[in-house]
């Protein structure tokens, strides 16, 4: 697995979560790293994006509740999310951005639920 996301889970509607995705180094350092999230019947989306260069943007959708952020010296980019919404349920995943659908670069992801 070359990234692989993690931190997942049942929080209430308003709540807090961190996810976390750790990255191969060489992925990490030459790419812009991306979290993407699926919702049941739905395509898979890109929420948030952690550039190499440290910029980062998020989807209109999550902006003002969704911060994306890279920490270098662990090869980790994090996703926090804040103020969830019923609607932000869904499996979360990392990959680089644009993604890659190369073995081993989507991971099994993790599944976040809003729900009271």
């Amino acid at each position: 697995v070359q990234l692989q996301a993690s931190g997942g889970g049942l929080v209430r509607p308003g709540g807090s979560l961190r996810l976390s995705c750790a990255a191969s180094g060489v992925i990490f350092r030459d790419n812009a790293i991306g979290w993407y999230r699926q919702i049941p019947g739905k395509q898979r989306e890109l929420v948030a994006v952690a550039t190499s260069g440290g910029g980062t943007a998020v989807a209109d959708s999550v902006k003002g509740r969704f911060t994306v952020s890279r920490d270098n010296a662990k090869n980790m980019v994090y996703l926090q999310m804040n103020s969830l919404k019923p609607e932000d349920t869904a499996v979360y995943y990392c990959n680089t951005a644009p993604a890659s659908s190369s073995d081993g670069y989507w991971g099994q992801g993790t599944l976040v639920t809003v729900s009271s």
